[in-house]
């Protein structure tokens, strides 16, 4: 490792240390007082959700909400197109993401659901917001060299370029103060902040008040672990090694069949040297809320069959409600469409009179 990668790494671990200490505050502050904080978090529609997004985030987003923080799920319909040449099957996708967040738990009385596509204000936003950003700092961006990375190699587009902005507004608009991340998005979020920070620098607060336009959001680090796909790579939707929440218990047992073990019989947790075998057991220990230690020294000599056996048996009892809730919900698309279709007058709500904030604050009330 050269000098300028120890630094960098360096700062990198600092910054984590920083977010870490920050987000343990947070945690006590949501103990004592959820009211301070909204959260925003939220989707692309690019396929079905899967378990991956369940032990990643959906868990979590349904416990802060529990807790009484107010919660605003971003369906981000605008962001497929960042790095493919068409929208796909979008409208069942939208559909499917909304019944996915309620079949897991989250309350539509509790949350705002809605489209950024739908949010005329919100995507104004993305004007005054990149008059405050330099080019060279968005081709640094970490989150765009990865989103980049895994087009192949295809031209980036300007909407990719500029995905880190659009993520920016989808979290000022609503002046969230709140948004779940885990370590490797922590770069974006540092983005929002610098936006708001330079904003109120450069254009002041609207006439007559003292307040800033932007909250300073904070990360609070998800507690959800990373879960490989069924072949050992990456859980994608893409890949089509994951296991999808609207998926039938056959389907699962199926997938999970045919999931990539080692050739080693005696079952260990040990990530690092053997992460297809520790991914199931991971999966498994989650779903029955056990350490994945003791679970597999529980499974020891048992083998991969009786690890596949137990986690299709765990994962197929803990997506049964919610399997049971999604039949429910599709079985009246109606209902799906008003919880987005009020989801989005209230963004449009709450977006408009952030734009005319802007507005004022920027001398362009005419």
């Amino acid at each position: 490792m050269g000098v300028e990668e120890s630094l960098e790494q360096a700062t990198s671990d600092a910054s984590l240390r920083h977010a870490l200490e920050v987000s343990n505050k947070i945690e006590q502050k949501i103990a004592e007082d959820p009211s301070e904080f909204r959260v925003l978090t939220g989707d692309r529609p690019t396929g079905n959700l899967h378990l991956g997004h369940y032990f990643g985030s959906l868990r979590n987003r349904v416990t802060l909400q529990r807790r009484g923080v107010e919660t605003w799920l971003v369906i981000a319909d605008f962001q497929v197109i960042t790095d493919r040449d068409g929208t796909g099957p979008l409208t069942e996708r939208v559909h499917s993401l909304a019944t996915d967040y309620l079949a897991v738990g989250l309350d539509p009385e509790k949350s705002v659901i809605f489209t950024h596509s739908a949010i005329p204000a919100l995507n104004e936003l993305m004007l005054p917001f990149l008059s405050v950003v330099t080019d060279s700092e968005l081709y640094r961006n970490p989150t765009v060299k990865a989103e980049h990375e895994a087009t192949g190699g295809r031209p980036m587009s300007g909407l990719l370029l500029t995905y880190p902005v659009h993520q920016a507004a989808d979290i000022l608009f609503c002046k969230a103060n709140l948004v779940p991340v885990g370590k490797d998005q922590l770069p974006h979020l540092e983005q929002a902040r610098v936006i708001a920070d330079r904003f109120e620098a450069r254009y002041g607060h609207p006439a007559g008040t003292d307040e800033p336009v932007f909250p300073r959001p904070q990360a609070l680090l998800s507690g959800g672990a990373s879960i490989l796909g069924l072949d050992g790579q990456k859980m994608s939707k893409s890949r089509g090694n994951t296991i999808e929440l609207k998926m039938t218990a056959d389907e699962t047992a199926k997938r999970l069949k045919k999931a990539v073990t080692d050739s080693e019989r005696h079952i260990t947790y040990d990530p690092e040297n053997r992460p297809e075998v520790s991914n199931l057991v991971l999966m498994t220990a989650f779903a029955l809320d056990r350490d994945p230690v003791e679970l597999a020294e529980e499974i020891g000599d048992g083998g991969s069959g009786t690890l596949k056996k137990m986690a299709t048996e765990a994962l197929n009892e803990m997506l049964a409600p919610i399997r049971a809730r999604r039949a429910e919900l599709e079985a009246d698309p109606g209902y799906i469409e008003g919880i987005i279709k009020r989801g989005n007058e209230i963004a449009n709500e709450r977006a408009n009179e952030t734009l005319r904030e802007v507005r004022a604050a920027m001398n362009m009330n005419y």
